[in-house]
């Protein structure tokens, strides 16, 4: 049986990293003003439910975001300076690699189950 080998992270992990970096980089009051800006449009449209095309569409509807968001990246990438990146990347990276709280996870997810239990309750004797 042949060893797996170590290809590197996936686009997922590098995507997430490099956002995350240049969420970074959009905070730091060293990077230009003009990057600082786009940042903050790319990031208003990643989480804006408002998009150009409309999800509900069929495949085009995520193609805009799959593309857009990407390239507005990069090209924030290219206006930040690259030692500033450099230092915002590895604080990503180290940020992406610390250990993940399962037992915090599980008590969110408790109170959110007994938030609806208690509105689904409340809601059933209220009209009875």
């Amino acid at each position: 049986m042949r060893a797996r080998r170590f290809v590197g992270p996936s686009l997922a992990h590098r995507v997430r990293v490099e956002a995350h970096a240049v969420w970074l980089a959009v905070r730091d009051p060293r990077t230009p003003l003009a990057a600082r800006l786009l940042g903050l449009v790319i990031a208003a449209y990643a989480l804006s439910p408002i998009d150009l095309v409309p999800d509900f569409v069929p495949v085009l509807g995520l193609v805009d975001d799959a593309l857009l968001i990407p390239a507005g990246l990069w090209l924030i990438a290219r206006m930040v300076p690259a030692s500033l990146l450099v230092e915002h990347r590895a604080t990503a990276e180290a940020a992406s690699r610390r250990p993940v709280s399962w037992a915090g996870l599980a008590m969110v997810v408790m109170l959110w189950a007994v938030l609806a239990w208690t509105a689904w309750h409340w809601a059933r004797t209220a009209w009875d």
